[in-house]
């Protein structure tokens, strides 16, 4: 592993983005899970979709872009993106759950 003041082309630049990738590839893994895992707790559609929980973590990861010096409108829109699908296959999920358990 190399921080990118010691990267001494764009070789080891590229394997470290690469190496990145994967590991936040990962992690979103690990967050689906815990999506699908959070509907087995949820009561209805709305619960899933949670429409002031989605609006308030959105502003929270916006803040913690900005933290990090990041573009808070591209990380706003790049979390908007990757929950709604989330929530739609946790709504997939939940609809399936909630079918079986009638």
């Amino acid at each position: 592993m190399h921080t990118p003041d010691q990267c001494q082309n764009m070789a080891e630049i590229r394997a470290e983005i690469d190496r990145l990738d994967r590991q936040v590839i990962a992690l979103l893994g690990q967050r689906f899970a815990y999506v699908k895992a959070a509907s087995q707790f949820k009561t209805s559609e709305t619960a899933v979709k949670a429409p002031d929980r989605f609006q308030a973590m959105l502003q929270q990861r916006r803040a913690w872009a900005e933290e990090e010096g990041l573009n808070g409108d591209a990380i706003e829109a790049l979390y908007r993106d990757l929950v709604n699908h989330f929530i739609a296959e946790e709504l997939k999920h939940w609809q399936r759950n909630s079918i079986t358990k009638t």
